[in-house]
């Protein structure tokens, strides 16, 4: 038996640095078992979020959240009243250090000219017969390019009801938080599509909490500035709960599952008693009956110190109801033992592994430890449902497990002994490859595919689990040997523009005799595709400077560990004889001459380039010229 893996991980949001794992596992009977390796994954939010454009936009949400430098929310530091434009480019930052006078004084008007342009590359997709369907991948609503102080301009939804919703300005703010005991606050964008999408279900929810000693409001931080700054509003929405007039709480967890029921549950769970009393039989099989998942604790008494635990730890979680109960008809029914020493703690799910007993200190830290890693199941189904349980939890690491629905009976089993050694510490996701709605795109983006490792046949069991369990263990320590994905190598690739994949990085972007200049694009990325003219006739101007390599590398299909990215277009300089330091990231102008005034300062290898030769100019007026200075024909100059 064979068992090979593809792993990986990449970033989240800048406050959760999280890992994300791929897993593809490979079954015959022919072969020895051989060790597993993996994959430290450097996907980029758009290309995930957008491969599963299709599904549903709390998925869309999820990925978005987990991945993104700006946390799937809008960042509010490029700007607090308008919204960024998707057509415009990234705003350049200052070089350093600080152009010579001879460069300032340099003509490099020719560099711009249009006379002798590089053609255009194929590399990126031909846009006249590219996918419409493409055009949606940046078609973000927090990107609205309407008026920017237009606030009713991006309200195209539906008219909410916020009747029940509080407006507060920085003249009420503290006041009105010091009067109400418990208040939820949004800060919000009008022009950000995810604060639309969520005032919906804030309003409803702030309707159906109107008879509780709670208040839902909203801040305008467009508007309200030195508000949003005094509590560190970085993106939107950013919801805060209050308590006694204090922020306790960052409900980040809601702009995840913004729905009515999911506010209106979190909130109770932080201003109710936490948990809940069960006195009959047929309390309890009501529970069981309605609830996916529930904690009992069978106490001496329904009031005391065990009770306060258990209230307590019950608040530090927000998806898991807890009860308790001094009936041992009512413990049975949970399959506690009735003679057990009290207090007793079992965690039911309506999952393959039904029952959990805690075996630890009853305090509420144990407690919450152990409710936190009983509940998910052993190995979670990849679906629209489960992907922010999946991507939001705290478990930043995960192995995914990508099988097709035929040989899923033979390999879960095994999958879930092996999940049983990791609680707590590994999610065991299922991918179901040949699912169209949600594991195949999944798949292919993480370029599990027919030719990929993936399960085709299942025998011995044991065999199995005792290189899973390894493998997870390597995992956790961090001692898997990397992999990463590439295109094919080109067949040829000697024109002007070098085209870098994963499996030649290490040849040309890390010749030490070269400087190199390296641009990460991906296919459907706009400012990719505005650059590309300006990216192109660099380098027909550098093609014959021998220390110089102009490249750009498809960052959708290729990973190197030396080529990370935030987003598209990145690029990086590599100088020559210093490879093994990080690359420079170019923050400038993307223009042909800023790039170039760039490369000018920070290449390790001096060059010069010379102008191209200009057509002669009539003779009377060649005549006037030769007056004023006899040698500038034959002038060759260094821009």
């Amino acid at each position: 038996m064979r068992v090979t893996g593809l792993l990986g991980n990449g970033k989240r949001a800048a406050k959760k640095n999280g890992v994300v794992l791929a897993c593809a596992l490979t079954f015959s009977d022919s072969v020895p078992s051989l060790p597993l390796s993996y994959k430290p994954y450097s996907p980029d939010l758009h290309s995930l979020s957008l491969c599963l454009s299709d599904l549903s936009p709390r998925l869309a949400t999820s990925l978005t959240s987990q991945l993104s430098p700006q946390n799937a929310r809008v960042d509010s530091s490029s700007s607090s009243r308008s919204p960024p434009s998707s057509s415009s480019p990234p705003s350049p930052l200052p070089l350093s250090p600080n152009p010579t006078t001879t460069d300032l004084d340099e003509d490099l008007s020719f560099l711009e000219s249009d006379e002798n342009d590089a053609t255009p590359s194929s590399h990126l997709r031909d846009l006249d017969n590219f996918d419409e369907d493409a055009d949606d991948f940046e078609n973000y609503d927090d990107f609205d390019e309407s008026d920017a102080h237009d606030h009713e301009a991006y309200s195209t939804g539906p008219e909410v009801d916020e009747k029940d919703v509080v407006v507060l300005k920085e003249r009420n703010f503290t006041s009105f938080v010091e009067e109400h005991r418990y208040v939820m606050v949004e800060f919000y964008a009008p022009w950000c599509g995810h604060c639309q999408a969520l005032a919906p279900e804030y309003a409803a929810a702030a309707t159906e909490l109107k008879g509780e000693d709670v208040v839902l409001a909203k801040v305008d931080a467009t508007e309200e500035n030195e508000l949003a700054q005094e509590y560190d509003v970085q993106g939107f929405p950013t919801v805060y709960f209050f308590v006694d007039a204090i922020g306790i709480w960052e409900a980040d967890d809601l702009f995840v599952c913004c729905t009515r029921d999911a506010i209106v549950t979190w909130i109770k769970k932080k201003i109710g008693p936490g948990i809940y009393n069960i006195t009959t039989t047929e309390d309890a099989e009501r529970i069981l009956t309605s609830e996916s998942k529930v904690v009992l604790g069978f106490l001496n008494s329904l009031v005391g110190p065990e009770s306060e635990e258990l209230a307590a730890a019950s608040r530090l979680e927000d998806d898991v109801n807890f009860y308790q109960t001094v009936n041992p008809d009512v413990a049975k029914l949970f399959h506690i033992d009735t003679n057990v020493k009290r207090p007793a703690l079992v965690m039911l799910k309506k999952e393959a592994e039904k029952l959990s007993h805690f075996n630890g200190q009853f305090t509420k830290s144990a407690i919450a430890e152990f409710v936190f890693a009983n509940k998910l199941p052993l190995v979670t189904i990849f679906t629209r449902e489960s992907a922010p349980l999946i991507f939001e939890s705290s478990i930043k690491k995960q192995l995914l497990l990508f099988a097709t629905s035929n040989d899923s009976e033979k390999v879960i089993p095994t999958f879930q002994e092996a999940a049983k050694l990791f609680k707590g510490k590994l999610i065991f996701v299922y991918i179901e490859m040949d699912n169209e709605d949600v594991g195949r795109p999944v798949s292919d983006y993480f370029g599990v595919s027919e030719d990929a490792p993936k399960v085709l046949a299942f025998t011995g069991n044991e065999d199995v689990l005792v290189g899973e369990k390894a493998f997870g263990e390597d995992f956790l320590e961090d001692k898997l040997k990397p992999f990463f994905k590439s295109d094919p190598i080109p067949e040829t690739n000697d024109g002007d523009l070098k085209i870098v994949v994963g499996n030649n990085f290490d040849e040309i972007v890390l010749d030490e005799s070269k400087d190199v200049l390296l641009e990460i694009y991906a296919p459907w990325c706009g400012h990719c595709q505005a650059l590309e003219p300006t990216y192109n006739k660099l380098a027909k101007h550098l093609r014959g400077i021998d220390s110089i390599v102009i490249a750009k590398m498809d960052g959708t299909t290729n990973e190197h560990p030396r080529a990370k990215s935030d987003g598209f277009p990145t690029i990086l300089f590599f100088p020559a004889g210093n490879k093994s330091f990080d690359p420079i990231t170019v923050d400038t102008d993307r223009t042909v001459v800023a790039l170039y005034k760039f490369l000018k300062k920070q290449a390790t290898i001096p060059f010069k380039i010379q102008k191209p030769a200009t057509t002669s100019k009539p003779e009377d007026s060649a005549a006037k010229e030769s007056d004023q200075s006899s040698s500038i024909d034959d002038v060759k100059d260094e821009l």
